[in-house]
């Protein structure tokens, strides 16, 4: 593939989680009310069963798609997203539900490890950091508009018609995989299932001290979005009485993200992972912060909270993709395991966390700015470890 086709299906490929997550928010209350969820903050099972099953599934495609290659892992993850999308959609109790969403996490799990892997099998360093930022701004275009088209499926059909979406997308990227992936990963790379081997890949993805660190990091940036995306339409409904905002400032808040995406491409080769990523940790803490203490004070508004909600995605979106390459850019001889335990971690550590946040949930928005803030704190304290006290520029001998 040409090189703005391979970005495009790593885009694709990436949205299939996006979709599965922000398409269904407009829908939550109308899900509630046909499954018989009775309390407003167990809604947000919905999300979190998603996510549970997305990233305990990681721990165990790297593995297999080191052995049998990426596309036949990758097309297996997509049948499962596609057929899980169809269970949902006709799920009748809270109990199937959540069964088919995380059966649906399962099947999605792929998409991120086999995305990561693809990448990995053909970039390093800055320029993996790039290919990844233009694959986001594709990707971050989703979450602008995953909320919108969910509203729009309801104004003319019920909320199982977004399964329904769901489905029809997952089946159009496999039939792309299907049609115009090559397998990435060498014969001569392959590496037979023994417990030896993934014993030692598991010992080096989690004894890396850069590696260990940035994957921490982030899995504690991600709780703060999680919790987020957990309490986000309560927020709106509940606090702000302004559910008619809720698709347009969600999307203007996923555009900052979106724009820091493009931003960092265009200047993480000149500057570095480190510089950029390190800078915005900075900023998100900084913004999230000052807004924990105006949420403190009493004086949040719907449209202070979209402003510092939309800053701390705009850092958001510059140091994800560094930190995502940074914990990769080691581990290139085990980068399908190392794909997994990563996205094993960040991803249940950042759902536990979120889910945790958004639990707390209380008509205010001061236990989730409270969470963003903390998550951030710890995640740079984390950094600091890593790095052995040392922002901005690489240790000698480090990209």
């Amino acid at each position: 593939m040409s090189f703005h086709a391979f970005v495009g299906l790593a885009a694709a490929l990436m949205a299939t989680n996006a979709l599965a997550i922000d398409s269904m928010l407009p829908a939550l209350p109308d899900m509630a009310r046909t499954l018989g969820i009775l309390q407003d903050n167990d809604r947000q099972w919905i999300v979190t069963a998603y996510l549970l099953g997305f990233g305990v599934a990681q721990i165990v495609y790297g593995t297999i798609s080191d052995r049998f290659g990426r596309r036949p892992v990758l097309l297996f993850g997509l049948t499962v997203y596609v057929l899980a999308s169809i269970a949902a959609a006709f799920s009748g109790s809270f109990e199937t539900m959540m069964l088919a969403r995380v059966l649906q996490g399962v099947g999605a799990a792929a998409t991120r490890v086999l995305v990561v892997s693809i990448v990995r099998d053909c970039y390093s360093g800055r320029d993996m950091a790039r290919v990844m930022s233009l694959a986001l701004i594709v990707f971050l275009a989703v979450p602008i508009l995953a909320p919108s088209i969910g509203q729009a499926i309801l104004w003319v059909a019920p909320w199982r018609w977004i399964f329904g979406v769901l489905t029809i997308f997952g089946a159009a990227v496999m039939l792309w995989v299907i049609l115009k992936l090559p397998e990435t990963l060498h014969e001569e790379d392959r590496k037979p299932i023994a417990f030896d081997n993934v014993l030692a890949a598991f010992r080096t993805t989690l004894t890396t001290r850069i590696a260990v660190g940035y994957m921490l990091a982030m899995a504690f940036v991600l709780g703060g979005l999680f919790g987020f995306i957990n309490s986000a339409q309560q927020v709106f409904v509940d606090v702000f009485h302004a559910p008619e905002w809720f698709t347009t400032i969600f999307a203007l808040i996923a555009m900052f993200m979106a724009v820091a995406s493009l931003l960092n491409s265009r200047i993480v080769v000149r500057l570095g992972m480190r510089r950029v990523s390190h800078t915005a940790l900075l900023g998100y803490i900084a913004l999230t912060g000052t807004h924990a203490l105006v949420a403190l004070a009493g004086h949040e508004s719907l449209w202070s909270f979209a402003a510092f909600q939309g800053g701390a995605m705009f850092c958001f979106g510059l140091l994800a993709p560094n930190f995502g390459a940074m914990a990769m850019d080691p581990l290139g001889h085990v980068a399908g395991t190392a794909s997994s335990v990563q996205g094993f971690v960040t991803t249940v550590v950042g759902a536990l966390l979120g889910f945790y946040i958004g639990q707390h949930f209380n008509g205010t928005v001061v236990p989730l700015t409270l969470g963003f803030s903390l998550c951030g704190l710890v995640a740079l304290g984390i950094v600091l470890v890593a790095e052995k006290g040392r922002l901005f520029q690489p240790a000698p001998g480090r990209a």
